[in-house]
């Protein structure tokens, strides 16, 4: 949580407040701007999904609420618990829920138990996160920002601007080589059996621009797979072309580390284009 306060005080201006604690048997904590950020104008995008949870809702509600940023992507996971741990004589611990988070207009980030721990843990993967549905859950309490935008409590944040997810299903197949790491072991061994082919990237973006998994690669692919009774024959194409995005996405973190991997993946992601578009047109 206090890397969350840190960081939203770069982007919001005065003695805003960012976030709040209260509970049944706690006062309210208020946390708030302390000084003046690096960013406080300009424009913002912030990219969330199923996968944002916790101190990173803290942050982006903060940012929704004063109307400072676009937030792209899915709903957040939903996790605004405060628990303090009780050391116990036998050496254990308990953790003790004692209040919860809160955003500045008061929309609580906690999504409900009260259904059951089956579908709290379930929902993630049901509609709202992995959808390919934009609906917004409007059952909660309402709240509107200054510059009049409806925001609704429970369930995580959800974003301004929508980006689906792929929700079609994959082939056992696809699974397998997924699960097992055949993938990953391909993206390691490829770049050190041929280092030739790699030499002449001298950057990341010069990879990214140049490079393409070709005929060459697929077949060093299903050799090493051979063993495992698998083939890339059986994929569909969408399937194929997302088994190539992640060998090429692989041996760019192979010779460049996380600088190489990003610089590929989020050439073609999605959200970070509808992100890049908004940008440009605020």
């Amino acid at each position: 949580m206090d890397a969350a306060v840190e960081i939203a005080d770069e982007f919001l201006s005065g003695d805003k407040l960012i976030t709040y604690t209260e509970g049944a048997h706690k006062k309210k904590e208020e946390y708030r701007c302390r000084r003046n950020g690096m960013f406080e104008e300009g424009k913002l995008v912030v990219l969330a999904d199923e996968g944002t949870a916790s101190a990173s809702e803290i942050l982006i509600g903060a940012l929704q609420d004063w109307d400072r940023a676009t937030i792209v992507g899915r709903r957040t996971f939903g996790k605004g618990l405060v628990q303090e741990q009780f050391n116990l004589s036998n050496r254990g611990a308990l953790r003790l829920t004692v209040s919860r988070y809160y955003t500045p207009l008061g929309r609580s980030i906690q999504r409900a138990y009260a259904t059951g721990n089956e579908k709290y843990f379930s929902e993630v993967q049901n509609s709202g996160f992995h959808s390919d549905s934009a609906t917004v859950d409007t059952t909660g309490k309402k709240f509107k920002t200054a510059s009049g935008k409806t925001l609704y409590e429970g369930g995580g944040i959800a974003p301004d601007v929508w980006v689906a997810s792929d929700t079609s299903s994959i082939s056992y197949a696809m699974a397998y080589m997924y699960g097992n790491r055949l993938v990953n072991q391909f993206t390691y061994r490829y770049p050190t059996r041929f280092p030739a082919l790699f030499n002449i990237y001298k950057t990341p973006e010069a990879f990214r621009q140049q490079y393409s998994i070709d005929e060459n690669a697929i077949q060093y692919f299903n050799q090493q797979i051979l063993k495992d009774s698998m083939n890339t024959s059986t994929l569909t194409p969408s399937e194929m072309k997302f088994l190539m995005n992640s060998m090429k996405t692989g041996i760019a973190r192979q010779l460049w580390r996380n600088e190489g991997y990003y610089r590929v993946q989020n050439a073609g992601d999605e959200a970070v284009l509808k992100a890049l578009d908004i940008l440009r047109n605020l």
